[in-house]
């Protein structure tokens, strides 16, 4: 071809000299020519165009990455940052005022309930122990006077009242016998020993009561005086230290925030996540329910357990209150570390599934996938959609195992193409 339009080329220029020799510049002749010049080329130029691709040519067709239908378990699961929590917390506090007199703990001393943390020194509550130790005595000797006082008085009203008994028997018998100034002097005297006898009965009973007024009193001391020693409420370790030995303690019993503190106790053998449980899952949420709590610090999984919600919801963030508490006998996780917590929603159980970027959601629950054909064309399909998570997504209608559909970008691809399928396993979502 390239010959014959190298020949036509040469022909034709030979031809435009001679005839602009014969024509000695004739200016309609030149136009003619140059006319048939360019009309020459376009046929030459269309000769030498090379053919059009046939686009249902195998060889020409892209290669296409596509994934399978497949049946698996497909569960929602909603994943919630939140901070490690001491399970309970507190600053220990004198309860009386004293001196540190020892000191048996420091900063990260991990201590048992009823372990001693310090001893106070308190000499004026001493002092004051010894007057109630006294006064005790006192009341129980008042108690003991009071009760011989009371058998005295007993006795002479019991003689004078059988004397009066007496003598009125005689009365009633031999009015001629006795007296009736006799009889009324026996009377007067049985009237005034069981008087007597009374009032030594009161006698007692308030001995007996001031000497309850005193062992409460001792007791009360002895009570505050036990407060001399510090001891831990519960099991935790020592997370921070605000006095020494040496140190005076004010008694923490006012409502004054910026009384003193011992000693700074954390509970940390049993940790707690506080998590706003958004609106739309306190439905699926169950007191008891295990879930995985992932700490990316220790790039481990521990189990943590649901044990409390408000059970209310908050109007301001339409979230509602939620604990979670994670054993940690060993103390491997410590207060203040981020987790991220996965709980469970929604389980499906040997569903039809694809990969997320093998579908075109367009609403809710629907959507479009590209399916490869028998004969490796693109079909487009709409497809019901299920439950989805971060890989997968359900799908309930449209599909059928085992069919191909092209993962990843689709824009890029008609309907009626023809691609070659490559099968392939995305990375990261088995």
């Amino acid at each position: 071809m390239t010959i014959f339009t190298e020949k036509l080329e040469l022909q034709l220029e030979m031809r435009m000299k001679m005839t602009q020799a014969a024509n000695h510049f004739n200016p309609f002749t030149v136009r003619l020519m140059v006319c048939a010049n360019i009309l020459l080329m376009g046929l030459l130029s269309g000769c030498s165009a090379p053919p059009k691709a046939n686009a249902d040519d195998p060889a020409n067709a892209p290669h296409v990455a596509v994934v399978k239908v497949t049946r698996r378990n497909l569960s929602d699961a909603l994943q919630i940052a939140a901070e490690f929590q001491p399970f309970q917390e507190i600053s220990v506090y004198a309860k009386v005022s004293g001196y540190i007199q020892k000191l048996y703990v420091d900063w990260g001393k991990h201590v048992s309930q009823g372990q001693l943390l310090a001893v106070l020194e308190i000499p004026e509550l001493q002092q004051q122990l010894e007057l109630d130790e006294a006064a005790v005595r006192r009341s129980e000797q008042d108690v003991a006077r009071s009760n011989e006082e009371l058998s005295r008085a007993q006795s002479t009203y019991n003689v004078a009242h059988l004397t009066y008994g007496r003598i009125a028997d005689v009365q009633k018998t031999r009015p001629d016998l006795m007296a009736q100034q006799e009889v009324d002097e026996a009377q007067g005297k049985d009237l005034e020993t069981s008087a007597g006898a009374s009032a030594a009965k009161d006698a007692v009973a308030g001995a007996q009561q001031a000497l309850l007024a005193a062992k409460a009193s001792l007791e009360k001391d002895k009570a505050m005086y036990a407060y001399a020693r510090i001891s831990a409420p519960f099991n935790g370790v020592i997370t921070e230290m605000d006095a020494y030995t040496g140190a005076l303690l004010p008694a923490g019993t006012s409502s004054n925030k910026g009384d003193q503190a011992l000693c700074r106790l954390s509970q940390n053998d049993l940790l707690r996540l506080v998590i706003p449980l958004p609106e739309r899952a306190v439905p699926d949420v169950h007191l008891g329910e295990t879930v995985a709590v992932q700490v990316s610090s220790e790039n481990r999984t521990f189990n943590g357990k649901i044990v409390r919600f408000s059970d209310q919801i908050d109007t301001t963030t339409r979230t509602m209150h939620t604990e979670i508490d994670i054993p940690n006998p060993r103390y491997e996780l410590v207060p203040g570390m981020y987790a991220t917590v996965d709980i469970p929603l929604h389980t499906a159980h040997d569903v039809l599934t694809l990969p997320v970027q093998a579908v075109q959601t367009s609403g809710e629950d629907r959507g479009a996938a590209l399916v490869v054909s028998a004969n490796n064309k693109i079909e487009s399909r709409d497809v019901t959609l299920g439950l989805q998570n971060a890989n997968y997504i359900e799908i309930t209608s449209g599909l059928r195992e085992n069919d191909l559909v092209v993962f990843g970008e689709q824009s890029q691809f008609k309907p009626g193409e023809l691609i070659v399928p490559q099968l392939v396993s995305p990375a990261g979502l088995e």
